[in-house]
């Protein structure tokens, strides 16, 4: 990727997929290896980043819960200026850039400056921890309905989970470990069994990959007694208590 002024570059929103990076794409892996600018989140594998050249330029732009390197407004301005400097940027995203990434608000800011913007999908979040786990979002047998919620975004009492989860439904919570006790008795204040089944899954796809599961009325005593931290995601559902269960038992006796 060559850095002239003469030419506008390309904003590439690259999917990190959920941490391994056997799991990345063969066009995310290309693009990252020759890359000259990475602009890249918090929760993407240091083993990912690594692939880089030690020439590129790593530009963090973590977010936390509690702390954001830089605001997203900020975020789109530096994709912006790079690119109209004539550097193609490498936008680095944990999972797909277009769940819960932002991945759409930085492509429509690129847009309207004139720059050119490609997509390169990743496997979701929700897509690898499941996998990895070994937990079937869908089942003939348990579920034919799959949905995605942010557990915080926007303030957990504005949205309306009405429906979402329940007999024959899979229930995916991104960004809930913070408000894992609001999010079990919102569930349950909504009809939702107290012993429906649940899997919280800790750095998917990595070495460090904790299954822990339990049910609903437990989670945040499963959350707060097993210490989780991102990057984990919730699964709510009949599906959560089939793949490998060699922990399910060791985390019941722990929060009973």
């Amino acid at each position: 990727m060559n850095q002239t002024t003469s030419r506008t570059g390309t904003v590439f929103l690259v999917g990190a997929g959920p941490g391994d990076p056997d799991l990345l794409t063969l066009r995310a892996a290309r693009l990252l290896m020759r890359a000259s600018v990475v602009v890249h989140d918090g929760l993407v594998d240091p083993s990912i980043l690594a692939m880089a050249p030690r020439t590129a330029r790593m530009i963090s732009v973590a977010k936390s819960r509690s702390r954001h390197t830089m605001q997203q407004d900020d975020i789109n301005a530096l994709l912006v200026r790079e690119a109209l400097a004539g550097n193609d940027v490498v936008r680095l995203k944990g999972g797909d850039p277009f769940v819960f990434g932002r991945g759409g608000e930085e492509a429509e800011v690129c847009h309207e400056a004139g720059v050119k913007v490609e997509v390169v999908p990743g496997i979701s979040a929700a897509m690898g921890a499941a996998a990895a786990a070994q937990i079937p979002l869908t089942h003939r047998e348990n579920a034919s309905i799959v949905s995605f919620v942010a557990g915080q975004c926007k303030g957990l009492s504005d949205q309306n989970w009405a429906g979402l989860a329940g007999v024959g439904r899979t229930l995916v919570i991104y960004m809930g470990i913070a408000t894992s006790e609001a999010i079990a008795e919102k569930l349950i204040a909504d009809g939702l069994s107290p012993e429906m089944p649940l899997a919280v899954i800790e750095n998917a796809a990595r070495p460090t990959m904790r299954v822990l599961r339990g049910q609903l009325a437990g989670l945040g005593a499963l959350v707060r007694d097993n210490k989780v931290k991102s990057p984990a995601l919730i699964v709510i559902g009949d599906v959560a208590g089939r793949g490998d269960m060699k922990d399910m038992q060791r985390v019941l006796e722990a929060v009973q």
